[in-house]
């Protein structure tokens, strides 16, 4: 979920192309300076619409889930996560290979051609009579939403000029944000009322809204390219290689760790992707530019990223799969008793940026790393069979709240901080990339460690393990980021796009 510590404005590019019915003649008193306002904030309008509902499917379908369990009763668990996961898959695939056919296509062109693919996607989960056809949805959103984001924030850099566009990426930011918080609440009232389609359904009067104003207000932009086309078969090779090793970990315990498919799973995504590591070092348009990687500060963020988001995104689903299973709570219920945390995160983002920008990212990263960590560890010794929210639930959610606060936007900002502004854009989608990657690989090692508890005092067990493992992953992004420089090291070019 893209923040103003995360994507960077890029420099002033002209508009080209086609654009959108002329703006109306200003009536007589108005100046043109307010219609001109008034169009501007109908830009922000739309592409803020497209980071919502790409950021909201990121919480809302988490709530869904037991829901899903008893709908498709006769469906395993591990099936049923790839309604999660694929749409990580995907968007993770595609997403550096979507910014730079915006560039090369048309920003306006591929933001439509995006939020309409993500819209029939999310038509097609609501209808979805079978876990195959939901999953064959979600992957569909994913796609769609991968075209969106890069796109939405493209025209929104081109309809501001460039001292305004900190502000406006903040608030563009700010409200996949906010999807996040309320996606919890909002996914348990769907849910409780006419049910989990409606998760999905949701997203087609936002849809449709986006479509019929941005026809109007959204002018097309193109950025210069080297003629080059995106590496559209390495977005192959990359997706095949995630399949593989998320199929291979969540039918682990279902088919046996030294069965031939699980051994050809792994074999098949090391081999793939060392083919996709290759084709990418060649290609004059990879899907991952490995060059960004000469940078240590670079590196060491999204290696750091790709092991957090492995336990975040297992404990962002863990959590509602409790509080449902264990604690009874209704989905309603349980969507509230999770909203707390994402509100924290929300309101610490935007301080722990400028914070990291005035004493260096490490320091932040650290005491981030270390909240979260003692939050889970809260949650795996304080958390018992009998539901106590306030005293012990509460503490625990408003602790790693603070803690995420502290890290995802801070190593999204630490990524791209010793990164040239040019490449700011890329270097921001390729983080985006290593945290749907970990997410994907967390929420499938999350069906593997909950497995098929047969008491609750098994289940309670289970759940405990999985907070230690985030702990764990917590602990190891902070060895891993230890090995930034430390003060305010890199902090200079981060904080000049500002």
């Amino acid at each position: 979920m893209p923040s103003a510590t995360e994507i960077r404005p890029r420099s002033d590019e002209p508009a080209t192309g086609q654009g959108p019915e002329p703006e109306p003649e200003p009536e007589p008193g108005a100046s043109v300076m307010g219609v001109v306002t008034r169009r501007r904030g109908l830009v922000f309008a739309v592409t803020a619409l497209g980071a919502f509902m790409a950021s909201l499917d990121l919480s809302i379908v988490n709530v869904a889930f037991p829901a899903l369990e008893r709908s498709f009763p006769h469906d395993p668990r591990a099936s049923l996560a790839w309604v999660i996961t694929g749409y990580s898959i995907v968007f993770a695939s595609l997403l550096v290979t979507a910014g730079r056919s915006a560039d090369r296509l048309g920003r306006r062109r591929l933001f439509f051609i995006g939020l309409g693919v993500f819209t029939l996607g999310s038509a097609l989960c609501g209808l979805a009579p079978s876990v195959d056809l939901l999953v064959a949805g979600r992957f569909i959103q994913g796609s769609g939403a991968a075209a969106m984001l890069p796109a939405s924030l493209g025209l929104l850099l081109g309809a501001f000029p460039s001292d305004r566009r900190s502000q406006v990426v903040a608030l563009w930011g700010g409200i996949g944000a906010l999807a996040v918080a309320t996606g919890p609440s909002l996914g348990g009232l769907l849910v409780s009322g006419p049910g989990w389609r409606w998760v999905f359904f949701v997203n087609l009067p936002i849809g449709a809204v986006a479509f019929l104003v941005g026809r109007r207000v959204l002018a097309e932009t193109t950025t210069a390219t080297s003629g080059a086309r995106p590496d559209y078969a390495g977005v192959v090779l990359v997706s095949v290689t995630l399949a593989a090793l998320v199929l291979g970990i969540t039918e682990g315990p279902t088919w046996g760790w030294s069965s031939a498919r699980i051994v050809a799973c792994f074999v098949g995504a090391v081999v793939v992707g060392a083919a996709f590591l290759r084709r990418s070092a060649r290609h004059p348009e990879p899907v991952l530019d490995l060059t960004l990687f000469r940078s240590r500060s670079f590196s060491v963020a999204n290696a750091a990223t790709v092991l957090y988001a492995m336990g975040f995104f297992a404990v962002l689903l863990g959590n509602i799969l409790f509080l449902t299973g264990v604690w009874h709570y209704s989905i309603l219920r349980a969507g509230l008793a999770v909203t707390p945390g994402p509100l924290v995160v929300a309101v610490v983002s935007g301080p722990a940026g400028r914070v990291a920008q005035r004493i260096g990212f490490r320091t932040v990263l650290l005491v981030g790393f270390a909240f979260f960590a003692l939050g889970l560890t809260w949650y795996a010794t304080a958390i018992g069979l009998h539901a106590s929210y306030v005293t012990r639930w509460l503490p625990a959610t408003l602790i790693t709240g603070l803690g995420i606060g502290l890290t995802f936007p801070v190593l999204s900002a630490a990524a791209v901080s010793s990164l040239h502004i040019e490449r700011f854009g890329v270097g921001s989608a390729v983080n985006q990339t290593a945290r749907q990657v970990g997410g994907a690989i967390g929420v499938a090692i999350l069906v593997v460690i909950l497995g098929n508890p047969r008491s609750p005092a098994s289940a309670l067990a289970h759940f405990r393990h999985l907070w230690a493992f985030a702990a764990a992953m917590a602990v190891s992004s902070g060895l891993v980021t230890s090995l930034l420089k430390r003060g305010r090291a890199g902090v200079s070019a981060a904080s000049a796009a500002t």
